[in-house]
């Protein structure tokens, strides 16, 4: 009974779910705005572009890489996109195909670059961060289509309303597809042969390569994924945002990034878990979104998010020297 308390206690997922837990519980009782329903709305709109990154980024960190140009990658797909279906009556639904396939091209490209071409992957991809941010900016303020315009019905995959004036009642279904997204690249970096191998690479990169693995494949695929991942974030950045605009997106990737750390990925590489940047991802919201409430500035946010980032770091070097005595 002992030890099977000790294991649950020492999974760093179930740790970040207490602590989500009790910041839910902090901020609740410290605003009552923030106990409204349209609060845990909102925090759940902003939160499905930020989780998509996140479970995309997973795997290029857990092979000891990263991924810097997501932010950026994000708004420059849906940009793109949206100046398609503003000035050239490009459907809906083939502006949100283009979102995926840019991003599967700049992820290939970076996988290549790093996988094939052994560029440090933060060079690499600081270089395809500047990229797409200048890409972006080379398209004006894009609108999608409202969802009171043709074309606008892709606002519902992520929330319906049902009913009309006061009596209108509005459900958050984009948490579903996120739980069944988790679920399913949980069961991809654990059950199949991908995941596996992105696990050894990140472990030891020489001794995969000395297995028979092929790591430069591999290597390029984790980051298909990401851009793949990226992709689908620009959708939902797209379906929550009133107007994409040109230049931004730069900084981003840091709360993804952030999410996957808390939620337990190593930051050496190794290992990690999809479930735990998806409890990772609602820290980071729940203070973005609680802090604001009880009076705490930007500044402020961003300084208590870096400490909490670093203590999630700290934590997983206190585990590594731990298991290696």
């Amino acid at each position: 009974m002992t030890k099977k308390k000790k294991s649950i206690l020492s999974d760093q997922r179930f740790v970040v779910l207490l602590v989500i837990i009790v910041l839910a519980a902090f901020f609740s009782f410290r605003s009552a705005e923030f106990r409204k329903y349209t609060t845990l709305l909102s925090m759940l709109d902003f939160s499905y572009y930020d989780l998509l990154m996140a479970i995309g980024v997973t795997f290029p960190l857990i092979t000891g890489g990263v991924d810097l140009s997501i932010g950026t990658g994000m708004v420059c797909y849906a940009l793109i996109s949206g100046s398609l279906i503003r000035n050239n009556n490009l459907p809906v639904a083939v502006a949100m195909l283009l979102c995926i396939v840019l991003g599967l091209i700049v992820g290939a490209a970076n996988g290549v670059l790093i996988g094939v071409m052994n560029l440090p992957p933060f060079l690499a991809t600081l270089c395809t961060c500047m990229i797409t941010r200048g890409a972006g900016s080379l398209c004006s303020a894009t609108p999608w289509p409202a969802l009171s315009q043709d074309g606008g019905w892709f606002h519902t995959i992520f929330k319906i309303t049902v009913g009309t004036g006061r009596s209108a009642s509005r459900y958050p279904i984009g948490f579903l597809w996120m739980v069944i997204l988790v679920l399913v690249m949980e069961f991809v970096l654990n059950k199949t042969k991908f995941g596996r191998y992105t696990i050894a690479i990140g472990s030891n990169k020489e001794a995969a390569a000395l297995s028979g693995i092929n790591v430069k494949f591999y290597h390029v695929m984790v980051y298909v994924v990401c851009g793949l991942f990226t992709g689908l974030a620009a959708i939902a950045y797209a379906a929550v945002t009133p107007t994409v605009q040109p230049g931004t997106g730069a900084g981003l990737e840091m709360d993804a990034i952030g999410g996957v750390f808390v939620g337990g990925v190593a930051a050496t590489g190794g290992y990690g878990s999809v479930i735990g940047t998806f409890v990772g991802i609602f820290v980071i919201m729940l203070l973005k979104t609680g802090l604001p409430y009880i009076g705490l500035q930007a500044n402020w946010q961003q300084i208590i998010t870096g400490i909490v980032l670093i203590v999630a770091v700290l934590i997983d070097i206190m585990k590594e020297k731990k298991g290696s005595h």
